[in-house]
């Protein structure tokens, strides 16, 4: 079964939730939690830090990530790991490809036509 991890991070006041505008298929130009595969023979809780880190230079010693829950898709033969965690500090954040934005936790980023 492959293995795919997203993240939600919360910034230090816990008001504002961490989300990626997509550069690429699928759902380019949509907002998504980072996260991203767990390789082979890689510890969960390991490739989720390995992911956030990449994604974001956000790492081990500014958040602590809880495991929330899993979900299997049987059909596509894809086990999704959550996790969440608070930063412990505010930083600069460190953007791989996607565009990294703070939204309010309270905002439906569904409807977020645009971010800024």
């Amino acid at each position: 079964m492959k293995k795919l991890n997203v993240i939600l991070v919360y910034n230090k006041e816990e008001n504002k939730i961490l989300m990626c505008k997509r550069e690429k298929e699928p759902y380019k130009g949509k907002l998504n939690l980072v996260g991203g595969k767990v390789e082979n023979n890689e510890k969960e809780l390991e490739a989720a830090y390995r992911e956030l880190r990449e994604e974001t230079g956000i790492t081990n010693k500014d958040i602590n990530l809880k495991h929330v829950m899993n979900f299997q898709y049987k059909m596509s033969d894809i086990e999704l790991e959550v996790y969440s965690g608070r930063l412990n500090k505010n930083l600069d954040l460190v953007e791989e490809v996607n565009k990294l934005y703070w939204i309010d936790k309270n905002e439906n980023f569904l409807e977020c036509k645009e971010v800024k």
